[in-house]
């Protein structure tokens, strides 16, 4: 054998028993004490230094310090508090900096517990460190305490590593028992050997080998009832609540068991502990699939309610629909990667290089893994559970819906309609839970992370699957409504509206219309303050900008669908469509001609709902009261369903902290400028608060260029577009307003331009130009995914509608400025007569607001 190949334990009768150890082992101490422990890694780092060796201790553990600082001695100190992925991310790092052929000495993987909570992180860890240790043609020293794990997670130990050796202490001597010597065999080698001086001996006599199998039947005994940790504290949880306990006993284990569930931002677990009750929280418990944190949304749906219940000013029981949802902890989703061998490739990722380059692959890869077979089981208990009703498997990441990040939108979310053979059900919710999965890494995900600083935390993606709320309408299952909610309303249209009031966005059947920007549709936008006011002018306006079609979950395709309201009108409804549409004689007329009179029609305007009920102000009274409650701005996504009276039950199934910005008082717009001076002003029409943004370049879209074009030149429209925006990054020097016709970000080029939200993150000022003739009208989509995009990344919206008689638009002062489109993208000439770019001098042009004047203008020296 090569000297070269092995390696010394420092016991050199230990060495004969093992046949030495190797270069590449993984060596697993499991001891009853982690003094014992260390007793063998000292004489392991002794040796290794003693031949010149290279040795690194990783130091996380609260136990006393198991190697001191000495020449050829490297000590880095981790912090396991931080969660799973940074800590292992900066051993793989580590290890990748150090290279091959060092020893290393890692503190006692029981300490973990500590800070995971979980034994099923530990043996992850272990499952995607050792191997990359054996990669590296490194000796590496781990401690376990016996008593502290599942079977489980040693089982998932001893299948990856090398080498693993039980230590007992039996009569004052101790036993060294080897378990598992990989490639290596003896007659003795699996024995227990007492120690004896610098010698190793095998128990090779019947009576001693009995009395030494007593020590392992006891504990074998324990082990059967050694579950993992996360299990043992919550047994306890439920033994405290069922017997009397002491306030600060209660109230210690709601700290302890929030810390591991909720989250570790302070704001939100100080919200946790005042509103979920130690009950609440075993109540969470025994729906959540796995181990780890339920994620932000879920968070925020269970404590808006919890706040809701606990206002006894109010009879919330009366309206809140009951939620029936299960939760599957974060743990999954590094579970998942680790299980499919992909822990390599996320390191990768995660590097500045790799960090927009893997992540295709890996995303890929998300599509199509496996899942291991208990948590499959669990998956399938749920889903007996739901039965065939619709369920929904949305997201809730680690850092989603909290103070200052919403992530709307970024992530997925999907309808399962859940018909089918139960094989067949589940295939389609597993494939869901991938997708969702799948989501992290997706470019605007990825985009929306780095620009606000979190590419560096922990990002683990839990996920929320709830029974769609809603009835059969024959074939069809939706809500009657659905919506979003703001307690404070930026987009307010009339200067008598108080924006302290709130808004809502209001639409028939499934949510997705309230929060997505539909195509060719538009959701009602109500003021609570003001609710029979439209931001519509006239009659054809409102019958333009309504809702024409209802998003539903179709039970014999198995998929959901959008159909029209005038089709869906036809069917048999269990609701009164009266309560929120009135009857569209203009389109009666129409059918009538084509003789088609006896079918219905109808023009939703929720008139009824919100002149006739007092459902506006049970709105406003809910948004006011979390917002009190978060002593903070709140929006909210909610359906309203009508159950045989007149009681709506809203089903309130998101809540988050609402970014606002500009709810200071705007600057002094100046009065009566010349014209030549104004580049546009407008009335309303705008999101963004009161503002003052200097303008130092313009991107414009010729409307009359860009309608004609095919459909693949207006995706590279788009495109280009997104290259320039990654060269005007520098918000704070090269502030840049980017405006053209339609709609910014539709997935329609007909009505505007088809860009990812990453390719217009850098912009200051965003503004959709109505062009009629080209039928591309902005869509005011306060409220939605897109407005909280842009309210994140502190983007300012308007809308202008040039030929509206309270908007101005002064086209000329583009043509006073020459095009330098070619000095940023010197191929896309044959686009010069469509995309202009302009740059202007500091202090040349600037843009002012001010929401309770209603009024905008962006203007020039």
């Amino acid at each position: 054998m090569n000297r070269q190949s092995i390696a010394s334990t420092g016991f050199f009768g230990l060495d004969d028993i093992l046949d030495h150890l190797r270069v590449g082992d993984n060596v697993v101490w499991r001891v009853d004490s982690v003094a014992d422990y260390d007793y063998f890694a000292q004489r392991f780092v002794q040796q290794a230094l003693g031949e010149g060796r290279q040795v690194v201790y990783m130091r996380f553990g609260q136990h006393p310090s198991l190697v001191e600082p000495a020449p050829g001695v490297t000590i880095h100190k981790l912090d396991a508090y931080k969660g799973f992925e940074p800590f292992a991310t900066k051993v793989y790092n580590i290890l990748t900096e150090t290279g091959p052929g060092v020893y290393y000495v890692f503190d006692c993987l029981s300490d973990l517990l500590l800070a995971w909570a979980t034994d099923a992180m530990i043996g992850n860890f272990f499952q995607v460190t050792c191997p990359y240790l054996y990669e590296l043609d490194t000796v590496a020293y781990f401690g376990l305490i016996r008593s502290s794990h599942s079977f489980k997670t040693i089982a998932q130990i001893r299948e990856t590593t090398q080498v693993l050796l039980d230590l007992y202490r039996f009569n004052g001597l101790m036993h060294v028992h080897p378990t598992k010597v990989w490639q290596r065999h003896s007659p003795t080698m699996f024995l227990p050997h007492v120690k004896q001086d610098e010698c190793f001996v095998p128990i090779a006599n019947s009576y001693d080998a009995t009395n030494l199998t007593r020590i392992y039947l006891r504990n074998s005994e324990n082990a059967h009832r050694h579950l993992d940790y996360w299990d043992r504290l919550f047994l306890r949880a439920e033994a405290l609540a069922a017997t009397p306990s002491s306030r600060s006993e209660q109230e210690e284990m709601v700290d302890q068991l929030c810390r591991i569930m909720i989250g570790h931002d302070d704001r939100m677990l100080s919200l946790a502990r005042s509103y979920f009750s130690l009950e609440d929280l075993l109540e969470i418990k025994s729906r959540t699939i796995g181990t780890g944190y339920i994620g932000g949304k879920a968070v925020g749906m269970l404590l808006a309610r919890g706040m809701l219940l606990r206002d006894f000013s109010f009879d919330w029981q009366r309206y809140l629909e009951p939620h029936d949802s299960f939760y599957i902890a974060s743990d999954i989703y590094f579970s998942y990667i680790v299980h499919n061998g992909w822990w390599k490739l996320l390191m990768q990722q995660k590097t500045p290089d790799g960090y927009f380059r893997h992540a295709p692959d890996l995303a890929e890869k998300f599509r199509h893994g496996s899942f291991p077979p208990e948590v499959r089981e669990k998956f399938r208990e749920m889903l007996e559970h739901f039965g065939q009703y619709p369920i929904i498997v949305r997201s809730s990441s680690l850092l989603e819906d909290s103070f200052g990040n919403a992530f709307a939108g970024k992530y997925e979310s999907y309808f399962r309609v859940n018909q089918g053979a139960p094989e067949q059900r589940y295939e389609q919710f597993e494939d869901a839970v991938r997708q969702v999965f799948a989501s992290t890494m997706s470019e605007d995900a990825l985009t929306y992370r780095r620009q606000r600083g979190l590419d560096k935390r922990q990002e683990q993606m839990a996920l929320l699957v709830q029974r769609v709320s809603g009835a059969y309408h024959e074939h069809f299952y939706f809500p009657e409504l659905a919506g979003v909610g703001a307690s404070y309303n930026t987009f307010v249209w009339d200067r008598d509206m108080d924006p302290r009031a709130g808004m809502l966005r209001l639409v028939l059947g499934l949510g997705t219309r309230a929060v997505d920007r539909a195509e060719s549709d538009y959701p009602r936008i109500v003021a609570l303050d003001q609710p029979g006011k439209i931001p519509q002018k006239n009659a054809s306006d409102l019958r333009r900008f309504s809702q024409r079609d209802v998003d539903v979950l179709n039970v014999n395709k198995n998929a959901p669908e959008t159909v029209s309201l005038l089709t869906l009108a036809g069917h048999r409804l269990n609701m009164e469509l009266e309560r929120y549409a009135v009857p569209d004689r203009e389109a009666l007329q129409r059918l009538e001609e084509r003789g088609l009179k006896s079918r219905p029609a109808w023009l939703l305007t929720f008139e009824g709902l919100l002149s006739e009920t007092g459902f506006a102000k049970l709105m406003q009274r809910m948004l006011k009261t979390l917002e009190k409650t978060y002593c903070y701005p709140v929006d909210i996504e909610f359906t309203v369903n009508f159950i045989g009276d007149d009681v709506p039950r809203i089903n309130l199934v998101q809540c988050r902290p609402l970014q606002t910005r500009g709810l200071e008082k705007g600057g002094n717009i100046p009065e009566a400028l010349p014209q030549e001076r104004v580049f546009f002003e407008s009335e309303g029409h705008f999101m963004g608060g009161n503002v003052v943004q200097p303008v130092h370049c313009i991107i414009w879209i010729e409307p009359q260029g860009y309608c004609p074009l095919p459909l693949s030149d207006k995706y590279e429209i788009a495109r280009l577009v997104g290259r320039i925006n990654k060269k005007v990054c520098d918000k704070q020097d090269l502030p840049t307003l980017l405006m053209g016709p339609g709609r910014w970000g539709t997935s329609t080029p007909s009505l505007g331009i088809p860009v990812r939200f990453s390719e217009i993150n850098n912009v200051s000022v965003l503004v959709e130009v109505a062009f009629p003739p080209g039928g591309l009208m902005p869509e005011l989509s306060f409220g939605s995914h897109f407005f909280q995009d842009l309210v994140e990344t502190e983007i300012f919206y308007l809308a202008l509608y040039p030929e509206d008689g309270h908007c101005f638009f002064n086209r000329s002062l583009l043509d006073r400025h020459p095009n330098r489109l070619l000095s940023l993208e010197p191929t896309a000439g044959r686009y010069e007569e469509i995309v202009k770019v302009v740059f202007l001098d500091e202090g040349e042009l600037q843009l002012m607001s001010d929401v309770l004047a209603q009024k905008v203008i962006c203007f020039g020296r």
